[in-house]
């Protein structure tokens, strides 16, 4: 019932001022489609497998965050000319050291040592960093286009390349290199680690297809409420991001965390259950959606959009996220991480967080 209240709620909020205590409920609703996100989310994986069920989750719910950046830009006039850059990098950051970072703690915690496979999540990483640098980077530095902005021809070239790796990367992890996405086992049914092979946790029955048909159903309505509440939202979090006097860039980055709740808790919860490589192929599948996904959809409404599209990051922006690309590699590489990894990850999270506050 809590997808189908949240959306209603959603219906009944959209487009109006609310008071206090509307906002508070819708809050809670918000809280509760994100929780109901995930139950569904876990189903669907169940029933369909890995790397399938993880992929449905970061699709889904980045094709809603992309509707929601583009109606929150066509609303918002000039003010908004950086939101998709802000939410796009919020998410790669988000994703690649909070969600990253959690999910070997969570798994390191458990075994000592969190145990992943390096050549799928090697590649995913490679894909994120490539569409990261050519869509976030580049236009801070080219000159075609005044300011950190892409020329008509680079916007329309980023897309494509952004489209074509992303479907490049789907094609390997589903059909050519499965394996390379799935949870790290031996042929007895363990899970190595460190400390020797421990038993997998025994699953609980694979669900129906009718029951995974309608976890699909109030997956996709969860999102909706997910996404549409947090738009309800925003003026709020806008009202007090300017009340604290704090950048515009804030905004992006409650929007990502908000989006990407589903996301985060499938992770920790998939690492909890000794499947590092779940939660990996979460983090990293909705970093390269992100971008794959929005900066094509960008472009096609860049022709409808007022004002310019500022898509480069300055220069804070950029030390963070090569920082962060060199220390997933590090982390990546062996195939197997420790609290230490983890630590590391939190701590450039923690810097992002402090410097979209204090920049």
């Amino acid at each position: 019932m809590v997808p189908v209240l949240a959306l209603l709620a959603l219906v009944v909020s959209w487009g109006r001022e609310l008071p206090i205590v509307v906002v508070i409920i819708v809050a809670v609703l918000l809280a509760g489609a994100v929780l109901a996100a995930v139950h569904h989310a876990e189903v669907i994986a169940h029933r369909v497998g890995e790397p399938f069920g993880s992929l449905v989750l970061a699709v889904a719910v980045t094709v809603i965050e992309v509707a929601l950046i583009v109606s929150l830009m066509i609303s918002g006039g000039e003010k908004s000319a950086s939101l998709a850059r802000d939410t796009v990098f919020a998410a790669v950051m988000i994703t690649c050291n909070g969600i990253v970072g959690l999910s070997l703690l969570s798994g390191s915690l458990r075994r000592k040592v969190a145990v992943f496979n390096a050549e799928g999540t090697g590649g995913a990483l490679a894909t994120v960093a490539t569409l990261s640098t050519l869509s976030l980077a580049l236009p801070t530095f080219t000159t075609s286009a005044a300011g950190p902005a892409f020329s008509t021809a680079q916007l329309g070239f980023a897309a494509v390349v952004s489209l074509l790796l992303y479907g490049l990367f789907v094609l390997t992890q589903t059909v050519r290199h499965r394996d390379y996405f799935l949870p790290v086992a031996t042929g007895s049914g363990t899970v190595t680690t460190g400390s020797g092979d421990v038993p997998q946790e025994e699953h609980a029955p694979r669900p129906s297809g009718r029951t995974a048909m309608a976890s699909l159903g109030l997956l996709l309505v969860a999102l909706v409420a997910v996404v549409g509440l947090a738009k309800v939202e925003s003026p709020v979090i806008e009202t007090a991001v300017n009340t604290a006097g704090l950048p515009q860039a804030v905004v992006g980055v409650v929007i990502a965390l908000l989006v990407l709740l589903p996301e985060t808790i499938a992770a920790v919860r998939a690492a909890k259950r000794d499947q590092v490589q779940i939660s990996l192929n979460l983090a990293l599948g909705s970093a390269m959606a992100s971008i794959g996904l929005t900066i094509p959809t960008i472009a096609v409404a860049s022709f409808w959009l007022d004002g310019p599209l500022v898509l480069g990051l300055g220069a804070t922006h950029l030390v963070l996220m090569g920082l962060t690309f060199v220390v997933t590699t590090l982390t990546v590489v062996p195939g197997r991480a420790t609290v230490l990894q983890s630590g590391v990850h939190l701590v450039l999270f923690a810097a992002f967080l402090f410097l979209a506050i204090s920049p």
